[in-house]
């Protein structure tokens, strides 16, 4: 199994990177570049200034900025002198917000004043009754959030309860010295990082990993996608969830390579900056690929230099990924099942799955009898292993792992004779419709979004009177695409059995669709609305 021959900790991975490739651009971000050298110097400045702010190992530090080297800086700053670090969404409207500030305990938090239309303070004020009232930076007290005593900010602010940080805020005795003895008691055993997920329902999980793992995982990872020392990478997948953490930032810093960014999607710089700085690998969702092939710059840019992607629509069927898609999740710390995308499998191994990362283990289970299912049988996923979560915050262990230190997914699958697991949707997601049918929803998913026209699709069971449980479907349309459902029906109907074919088809606008924080659709709340349109009449 390949890991790195460092001590796997954050403190000697950016130690260790910046000696061996020192001014060669790291990141590039909104007109920044940070080389391997800068952010070995900056992020000794910044957990200088946080130590003597009195951020200590363990405390827990919130980082509230879009992708930039602001954000990363405030990573490896804190997470280099083993506080750790907890990734929040920019997009969390208050009560999101406020709600992981409490439960994540957070002591600091980390934050721009603003980016775009978001405007930081005043959701900070909204998010923490009482905020607004405090005078005393450094040393805040809210019932609302009762260990946060710091928001330290970045860029302009007037609010009394704001911390700045300068280079005058490190004691005499607080040097690069002093660093490296914080550095060196910090292990692969601590905790690293709270990553939020949020679920289709209930409140979000709270995944904590280990130093040993997040850096052991990032590192092994990156011989299934391929990364090397002369790599420039693009991605604009937000660097606090996994897929821009794990899979970008901590990918590209293992081998020397370079990470441009954005601090959010936009098609149009995305070009602009693949095309600028010659990019190798390009990450990140395919409806992301289908809106740069849509772009009207699209046809004068050049993206030759695009050897790997994920997003096949923006490159030519020759350099596009002919395997399938890996499974990971964020108490994986990324993927957990997978193969090189860019080796051909068979049309049966197509879709999403692959063998078992090495280090990991899987079991496929019955979910209500938990025995294992038989070779080629339908079962729950099980797995356990070194790049496993160590725990989900604020939950008993027993209530999370079985007895043997299994994780139950709550994914399906099937698992063939050589081991090979083929994923086939989510346990709960599994539609029994009135007719004694089972219907996997990503089956239906991916039919509809191969036909012409649709950007999204997102299959539920929905009620329909005396019809019980049936397929309904609301699809997103690519652009200005015209749909209509009984078009998307038929072309379904020749792609899958009939009793797969949603018996409803909403076409609506992505902003109408519910979503959760972390992006995902709420199938709960979509299958009450299409519940609703049934009853209603309106098919």
């Amino acid at each position: 199994m390949p890991f790195p021959s460092i001590k796997p900790t954050v403190p000697a991975l950016v130690r260790s990177a910046a000696a061996r490739f020192g001014d060669k651009p790291f990141l590039i971000a909104d007109g920044d570049t940070l080389s391997y050298l800068d952010l070995d110097l900056r992020s000794t400045q910044l957990a200088l200034s946080l130590l003597a702010h009195g951020i200590d190992m363990v405390d827990h530090v919130g980082i509230l900025m879009p992708n930039s080297t602001d954000w990363a800086l405030a990573w490896f700053a804190t997470t280099r002198i083993g506080a750790v670090a907890v990734p929040l969404n920019t997009f969390y409207k208050a009560q999101e917000l406020g709600w992981t500030t409490r439960h994540a305990d957070l002591k600091a938090i980390l934050a721009w004043s603003a980016f775009r239309s978001h405007d930081f303070l005043d959701r900070l004020e909204e998010a923490l009754p009482g905020l607004a009232e405090q005078r005393r930076p450094g040393q805040l007290l809210l019932r609302s959030a009762p260990f946060l005593r710091s928001i330290v900010i970045w860029g302009p602010s007037d609010r009394d309860w704001s911390t700045r940080l300068s280079d005058e805020d490190t004691a005499p005795a607080l040097d690069t010295n002093f660093l490296t003895a914080v550095e060196a008691g910090v292990t692969p055993a601590d905790d690293v990082t709270v990553i939020y997920t949020s679920g289709s329902t209930g409140d979000p999980k709270a995944p904590v990993h280990s130093h040993g793992a997040l850096v052991r995982h990032t590192y092994n990872l990156t011989f299934l996608y391929k990364v090397t020392t002369d790599d420039v990478m693009f991605t604009a997948m937000p660097f606090f969830w996994v897929g821009g953490l794990i899979t970008g930032l901590h990918a590209v810093i293992h081998h020397g390579a370079t990470l441009v960014t954005q601090p959010a999607f936009d098609a149009a710089e995305a070009l602009t900056l693949m095309e600028k700085y010659r990019a190798t690998i390009a990450l990140g969702w395919p409806q992301q690929g289908k809106t740069l092939a849509e772009h009207p710059d699209f046809a004068t840019r050049d993206l030759s230099s695009v050897q790997r992607t994920s997003m096949p629509a923006m490159v030519p069927p020759d350099r596009r990924p002919q395997g399938p898609n890996s499974l990971g999740m964020t108490e994986l710390c990324g993927n957990h099942v997978g193969v090189d995308p860019y080796v051909w499998q068979p049309a049966e191994r197509s879709e999403t799955g692959g063998w078992s990362i090495e280090g990991l283990h899987h079991q496929l289970v019955e979910p209500e009898t938990q025995t294992p299912v038989a070779v080629d049988t339908t079962g729950e996923i099980w797995v356990r292993g070194y790049s496993l979560m160590q725990r989900l915050y604020k939950r008993e262990r027993e209530h999370v792992f079985t007895p043997d230190g299994y994780y139950r997914t709550g994914d399906c699958g099937i698992r063939s004779a050589d081991g090979w697991i083929t994923f086939t949707g989510r346990l709960g997601d599994l539609i029994k419709t009135g007719g004694g049918t089972n219907v996997t929803p990503s089956e239906v998913e991916l039919a509809l979004a191969d036909c012409d026209g649709v950007l999204e699709a997102y299959v539920v069971g929905a009620k329909d009177g005396d019809h019980g449980t049936v397929v309904a479907a609301a699809v997103v349309p690519r652009g200005k695409a015209a749909l209509d459902g009984e078009t998307l029906r038929a072309a379904v109907r020749e792609r899958l059995s009939a009793y797969k074919v949603p018996k409803h088809i909403e076409i609506r606008s992505k902003d109408q669709l519910p979503f959760t924080a972390t992006g995902k659709v709420k199938k709960t709340e979509l299958a009450d609305r299409l519940t609703a349109r049934l009853s209603a009449g309106q098919r």
